[in-house]
Parts: structure tokens; sequence; C-alpha cells
């Protein structure tokens, strides 16, 4: 291990001591020590972060210039204060323009396909019955990829119907209530994958070929060939994602409560708590979601309008 190496390491292990996840700085910053060490530099500069936050040359509007400038910006902090020669890149060095994605809302039909695609289209029993399950769980409670891989078996209450989503993004907790369809469904793969797989190498509640944990990775990559072989978004401007689907609970929830007239703002902190967010403004981006969505809000304004006039 060289000793840019080594500084990456010791600067995650301390942010991550205070919450953070850090999947992409972690990957972003063990480059740019690979990059140092290449070109033999001893120190950071801001002429060295930026000419590497610059190559390779990315399309015009890219935010991945930035966003590397930004994580080796946080890097060099921490350095400054084991070496004071370090350079601190200053603010503004690269126009940083995050845009969020447009989430694709799949439909009823799009996720029924998904599952029945893997049940079909995965010729290995275990690996089939795995994505199945996992998609449907997904779809009807909107969690994310990361919690559902992270589940353990112990982490369902068969008797109270939840399961528990342990130390998720900033190290939060939750249980999550599940319908009486979806813990069937959960005991059923439960029952066939320990049938498939009586000796797993750990307690993972997903379990892959290897007998072990999900890798997020290999999963997002067998998603999106289950997507192309269903025909789920394949005219969509972006490729639908696992992530999408927990956009499309959070929708489809908002849409139901305005259909039935329910008073939408003060569920608003009930829906940010199950989906784990940590504040319930958070939960106010669904609002601009879907075209679907904005009507509805748009409607109730009209009709409050009209009352008060």
């Amino acid at each position: 291990m060289t000793g840019f190496d080594q500084h990456v390491d010791d600067y995650l292990r301390l942010r991550r001591s205070l919450g953070y996840k850090l999947h992409d700085h972690a990957r972003i910053l063990r480059r740019f020590a690979v990059h140092l060490d290449a070109i033999g530099a001893d120190r950071v500069t801001v002429e060295l972060a930026l000419a590497w936050a610059l190559e390779p040359n990315v399309p015009a509007g890219s935010a991945v210039p930035a966003m590397r400038l930004l994580v080796v910006r946080g890097f060099a902090r921490y350095l400054a204060g084991i070496d004071p020669q370090t350079e601190i890149p200053p603010t503004g060095l690269i126009r940083f323009r995050q845009q969020r994605r447009p989430p694709y809302i799949y439909t009823n039909a799009e996720i029924l396909a998904l599952m029945a695609q893997a049940r079909t289209g995965i010729r290995q029993a275990l690996c089939a019955a795995t994505y199945e399950t996992l998609i449907g769980l997904l779809a009807a409670t909107g969690m994310r990829i990361s919690e559902a891989i992270k589940l353990d078996r112990t982490d369902i209450d068969w008797a109270d119907g939840v399961l528990l989503v342990r130390l998720s993004k900033f190290n939060k907790s939750r249980y999550v209530p599940l319908h009486a369809t979806v813990l069937d469904a959960l005991g059923r793969y439960a029952s066939q994958r320990d049938q498939l797989c009586p000796d797993p190498r750990d307690a993972s509640f997903f379990v892959s070929l290897r007998r072990a944990r999900l890798d997020r990775g290999a999963a997002q990559a067998t998603f999106r060939r289950l997507c192309q072989n269903a025909g789920v978004g394949v005219d969509a401007p972006f490729p639908p994602r696992f992530h999408d689907l927990r956009h499309t609970k959070a929708v489809t929830t908002l849409l139901g409560w305005y259909r039935d007239g329910a008073d939408v703002q003060s569920r608003l902190p009930a829906l940010a708590t199950y989906l784990g967010h940590r504040d319930p403004s958070y939960t106010y981006y669904y609002l601009s979601a879907a075209p679907e969505l904005l009507a509805c809000a748009a409607g109730l304004l009209d009709i409050a309008q009209e009352a008060q006039s």
C-alpha cells in the first residue's frame, strides 16, 4: 500500500465513523491515489487535482469533473492537517451542475413483466427465485436496493409482519410493515431458497449462486438485462434502474392519496418515515416527479381557489 492509499483509507475510515457511506468517494479517491503514484507526486496541489479531474475527456455538460474535484477537495482538506504543503482546490474551479435524473415510473404491468422475466428467463432456479422476489419486494415497499441486499434472515419478523432495515442511509434504522401478500411471497422464497441452498455462506436473506449475499453491481447488471429482455423502458430517455422502483412506490402512493381526496400534506411526513428519508423535504421531490401528480396538485389548488372566491 502506498502512502496516498493509506491516507485514503484513513480518511474514509474517519468519515464513515461519522455516519457517511462514501461508496462513490472511495472509488474516486482510490483512482486519484493511483494517479498520484503514477506521476510520482509527493503532495496534492491545485494544478494536479484540476488536471486529473478534467481527464479523460468527458461529454460537455457532464457533472463528472466537478464531482471528482469536489471529492478531492474534501480529501485535500484532510491531508492539509497532516502535510501543511497540501494545496486545497478552491470552490468554483469547475462549475457543478447537479441535476436530478428524471425517474422512470413503472406501470403495474411492467413490474409483473419483470418478475415474470426473472422467473422464466433465468435458467438457475435459485437465481430466478431471488430476482423475482427481490423485484417484488422493492416495488411493494420502495426500499433501496442496498437495503434489500443487506437484509439478513433474522431481519424479518414473521409474526408481526415487519422487516427491519438496519443502519441504512445516515446510519438510520427503521421498521417497514409488510402487506400479507408480500409476507407470503417472502415466505415462499425463503422455503425455496433453503431447499436450493441448504448450506449458505452467510446470513443474508437474498442469496446468490455463490451461496452468499448479492453483489450490488452484479444485481444491477442482471436487472438491466431483465428490463431489456422484457422490453421495459426501451424507448425511455434514461434506462430504468432498481432505484426507480422506489420512485414508483412513492409516486403511486401519492397518486392514491390524491384520488382518495386525502390531506396529502399532512401525510407526507409518514411517507418520509416509511421510505427512510432523513427529512420530509426530500419526499416533496416526488410531487414533481410525475406529470399526473402535478395535474392532481394543480386540480386541488384550483378547487381551493374556487372555494375561497
